[in-house]
């Protein structure tokens, strides 16, 4: 794969980051190391080097922030790629374009100073517009699949497209994307409706002094853990069995939201898998109910 710096520099695609520590580009802040990580400047960029990816039989995966996957401590011999120079924002009345390397939280509260409704879920969502599109990610009894109109994604043939809302099959933590990973969200089309402003940033700031008081947000997460299942809530079934504060390594369930696991200092990989997996085992002798994992596991063949 020697050749990959070569060629990404010869046509100029982007930068390119060569055995990147994967703990700088995830929030649970595990991980092996990337042999690549290439950020393509444009679309016409991202087809170019999919195109000799895909000619070269390279593995590859695209991420967002890293929000909602864990990475095995292994090297991952493939070719990450980012999209952050996807990062443009459009305004026009109440529709909303945005790239999808754009910040969630930064668009949520753009469009709250717009007087726009329909984002205020997101205000505490630490994605990218393309990542919380794939994961149709939500909060608050809402998710991206109320808000979003269309989205321009690049298919597995390299062809650029719009899919609106009804194609996407957005449901809860699910979409279209997710069981199509050779296609690519490159921009989201949102519809929002007028709001008022002041309502909604107070609003946001309740909910937001609420997530402080509730959820360990000065520990390195990758938020929720698993899915709630129907009619209950993970966390509470987890903190019934009295596995709050539970540690592996440096991993722990954590004290404030059983929901949550997280680094307390050091922790590998394999810490984190460990808990989830005796988790679930934990739950589904106790309960009979299995735990679906919100996270992607990612490089642990």
């Amino acid at each position: 794969m020697n050749e990959v710096k070569e060629f990404v520099k010869k046509k100029a695609i982007g930068k390119l980051i060569e055995n990147a520590s994967l703990k700088d580009y995830t929030t649970y802040k595990v991980g092996g190391r990337a042999r690549y990580i290439i950020f393509p400047k444009n679309t016409e960029k991202l087809i170019e080097l999919l195109k000799y990816i895909k000619n070269q039989e390279y593995p590859y995966m695209v991420l967002g922030f890293g929000s909602n996957v864990l990475f095995s401590d292994k090297e991952y011999k493939g070719i990450i790629i980012k999209l952050d120079a996807f990062d443009e924002i459009e305004i026009q009345g109440t529709k909303v374009k945005a790239g999808s390397g754009v910040s969630l939280m930064r668009l949520a509260s753009q469009t709250i100073r717009k007087g726009l409704s329909g984002l205020e879920f997101a205000t505490g969502i630490p994605g990218t517009v393309g990542g919380a599109v794939y994961m149709n990610a939500g909060a608050y009894k809402s998710d991206m699949g109320y808000v979003v109109k269309e989205v321009k994604v690049l298919t597995k043939d390299l062809k650029v497209i719009t899919m609106v809302n009804q194609e996407m099959d957005f449901h809860y933590r699910s979409s279209f994307l997710q069981k199509h990973k050779d296609y690519i969200c490159l921009e989201a089309t949102f519809k929002l409706k007028k709001g008022k402003k002041e309502e909604m940033e107070e609003l946001v700031k309740e909910r937001k002094k609420r997530r402080v008081e509730s959820q360990p947000l000065e520990y390195p997460s990758a938020g929720s853990v698993f899915r709630n299942p129907e009619g209950d809530f993970a966390g509470r079934l987890i903190e019934e069995l009295g596995y709050k504060g539970l540690t592996k390594g440096g991993a722990q369930i954590s004290n404030k939201h059983a929901n949550f696991i997280i680094n307390i200092g050091g922790a590998k990989a394999k810490d984190i898998l460990e808990l989830i997996r005796f988790i679930q085992e934990s739950v589904y002798d106790k309960y009979h109910i299995q735990l679906k994992v919100e996270q992607e596991f990612i490089n642990w063949e």
